[in-house]
């Protein structure tokens, strides 16, 4: 039998080309090679018309995933309605997608933050850019902004927060009543799936048992690497630093997010300061960008539409 997901994916990656989106392979070192899809408009052209070029661009946004999907799954709504005004880059997380490595190294936000920041600039971005990070991609976004700064004008963040320290962790995993995140999020049967995806939404649509014994095939790869990655994201409590970010940070969250529940978005909002707008997409869970897409991405360009007036004000 065909995998439906399989289907989808080859479908979604043919319609992301035909809106302008495609896929670059950008090798940060030898062994590590990051994945992104970007817009037309991004390419690093070396021509007589570069200066009228670097004149007409775009502002630069890029769009992190989480534990849900690879970055063009989890940004596909996304995409067709920021893709016109913003140059657009949406990096893979090693071992999602056709990001990869070999390094020894254990993978944490900080090294995902450092490969795509050489990444970004690879890829031509040569000013500052706006980064909006979902689940672990908030935690990437936010090391970025501390060690990148001069890469990372602002940001949105949507379910996440600065660090998972471990009294963090074991509340939200006591919440949605189990022991470890690969438990969780690096589900082995078709049950699994589905209790990952129920707990990520308000109000998961009725699928067949199909569809999640096809997803469980396609998107739980690199098993072993990709339950590293969750182990290197609890970090002790003593260890976590409340950096005083210089960069005007967003919070946009689902109402029902069990995972990472509004009293932590709160709690977010008051570490960042006075500055920090919260919004809420009602009805939605973790799942926000995927579960409620439209209202998701009409708060998501608002938030957008001030940081770019806010940073007008700034250097004017």
């Amino acid at each position: 039998m065909v995998n439906i997901v399989s289907c989808y994916m080859s479908m979604l990656h043919k319609i992301m080309k035909l809106a302008g989106m495609h896929p670059k392979e950008v090798e940060i070192e030898p062994g590590t090679v990051i994945h992104f899809w970007v817009n037309n408009n991004n390419d690093n052209d070396d021509d007589d018309n570069n200066a009228k070029k670097k004149s007409r661009r775009r502002p630069a946004l890029v769009l992190i995933h989480g534990f849900a999907g690879d970055g063009i799954l989890t940004w596909q709504f996304q995409v067709l309605a920021l893709r016109k005004k913003y140059s657009l880059y949406i990096p893979d997380l090693l071992f999602f997608g056709g990001s990869h490595t070999t390094s020894k190294a254990k993978i944490t936000p900080r090294f995902h933050a450092d490969c795509f920041a050489k990444g970004l600039r690879k890829l031509g971005v040569e000013e500052k850019c706006v980064v909006v990070g979902f689940s672990y991609g908030g935690f990437v976004g936010f090391q970025m902004a501390e060690h990148h700064p001069e890469l990372v004008d602002s940001m949105v963040v949507t379910g996440s927060v600065l660090a998972l320290s471990e009294s963090i962790s074991s509340k939200s995993l006591e919440r949605i009543g189990f022991s470890s995140w690969p438990d969780y999020l690096m589900p082995n049967s078709v049950e699994g799936v589905k209790v990952l995806l129920d707990i990520g939404s308000y109000s998961f649509p009725w699928m067949p048992k199909v569809f999640y014994k096809h997803y469980l095939e396609v998107m739980f790869g690199n098993r072993k690497e990709r339950v590293e990655l969750l182990e290197a994201l609890v970090v002790k409590d003593e260890d976590v630093t409340n950096h005083q970010f210089k960069q005007r940070i967003h919070l946009l969250w689902g109402n029902e997010d069990e995972i990472f529940n509004l009293e932590e978005a709160n709690n977010l909002k008051g570490k960042l300061g006075g500055k920090t707008e919260l919004r809420v997409v009602k009805k939605a869970g973790h799942l926000a960008p995927l579960e409620r897409p439209c209202a998701f991405t009409k708060c998501l360009v608002k938030m957008l539409d001030s940081l770019a007036i806010d940073n007008k004000h700034a250097s004017g």
